[in-house]
């Protein structure tokens, strides 16, 4: 009996012994990390961020791959939800991941059952900012001169769907206009337009706009946090232009393939945990905004299940459509 239960064992054990083996030598190769965005934006500096640490980890080799291009970053994700799920294929992407199924008919992929859940990195508030010119000196300000010459602005988001864009329209709403929003594919090319005047009103992460802010090439007029940041005090919240409890936050995760073998998915989880909470990068983060996470799987797959249902009813309260 002994004999015909170990038999049958047999294949079972075949079957988990890559599996194990395999998990116990990852990474042998290089991993790539694809950014479905273009190179300067804040999706971009974190994946940076992330991957330089990983290659100081002996044996470890990351690289970042930016595949800009398809709304909301569809086509970069949709390489990494076709990829072999062997854990040398990340995406690194931010909330706009979770939002696209609310915004468009058809997403060649499904963002739950196509990708595996890896790590929550950072979450961090978005910069409210206008070009230099414009005579504002406060949120408030500026959409008092918004109602009086509404022709003569326009506001930008560096994608559709992106916490950029949740967030103008929240603001659009709750000031009561109906001013034209510009969408872009990316961070880079939407601050490169509010820098030259093109546009007049930008939501973007700190990360890429608080080095311009403070340069003076764009002009800070208030942060989506509910409280005043540490590294940029002197922005005042969009709740002290008048706009009681605002508050919209990007944030920023690690997913691979469905079907990530569990001991892959947690050895990654881990090994980005430490790298976030290593002080030199917990310090780097919170200068420029960022509110260092590193959490388990398990962790992240419940806070991308909230932030969908989130999501979904700001969208339908907001009526934002794509065309």
């Amino acid at each position: 009996m002994k004999r015909l239960i170990f038999a049958a064992l047999l294949p079972a054990i075949f079957v988990f012994a890559p599996l194990a083996a395999s998990a116990q030598n990852y990474p042998n190769r290089t991993v790539t990390v694809v950014v479905p965005f273009p190179a300067g934006g804040s999706v971009d500096g974190v994946a940076r961020i992330l991957v330089q640490k990983l290659n100081e980890i002996p044996g470890y080799s990351f690289i970042v791959e930016n595949r800009a291009g398809g709304a909301g970053g569809t086509v970069g994700a949709n390489t990494v939800a076709k990829a072999n799920a062997d854990g040398y294929t990340l995406l690194l992407s931010a909330s706009i991941h979770v939002i696209n199924p609310f915004l468009f008919k058809s997403v060649p992929y499904d963002v739950v059952k196509d990708f595996t859940p890896v790590s929550l990195l950072a979450v961090g508030p978005l910069i409210v900012s206008t070009t230099p010119s414009v005579q504002a000196k406060s949120l408030k300000d500026f959409f008092d001169l918004v109602r009086k010459s509404p022709d003569k602005y326009t506001f930008g988001t560096t994608g559709i769907g992106s916490a950029s864009h949740l967030s103008i329209e929240l603001l659009k709403r709750d000031a009561g206009l109906n001013t034209l929003v510009v969408a872009y594919k990316g961070t880079a090319p939407a601050l490169t337009d509010l820098m030259s005047g093109q546009i007049q009103l930008l939501a973007d992460p700190m990360l890429s706009s608080l080095p311009l802010a403070q340069s003076g090439k764009i002009k800070a007029l208030a942060i989506t946090s509910l409280k005043r940041m540490p590294s940029a005090p002197e922005i005042p919240t969009v709740a002290d232009s008048g706009m009681k409890d605002f508050e919209f936050v990007s944030w920023y995760g690690v997913w691979g393939p469905k079907g990530l073998p569990a001991e892959i998915t947690n050895k990654l989880a881990t090994e980005m945990a430490k790298v976030v909470k290593q002080p030199d990068v917990q310090k780097r983060l919170i200068t420029i905004g960022f509110d260092p996470v590193g959490s388990n799987p398990g962790e992240f797959a419940k806070y991308i299940k909230d932030e969908m249902a989130k999501y979904e009813k700001v969208i339908k309260d907001a009526n934002i459509k794509v065309n």
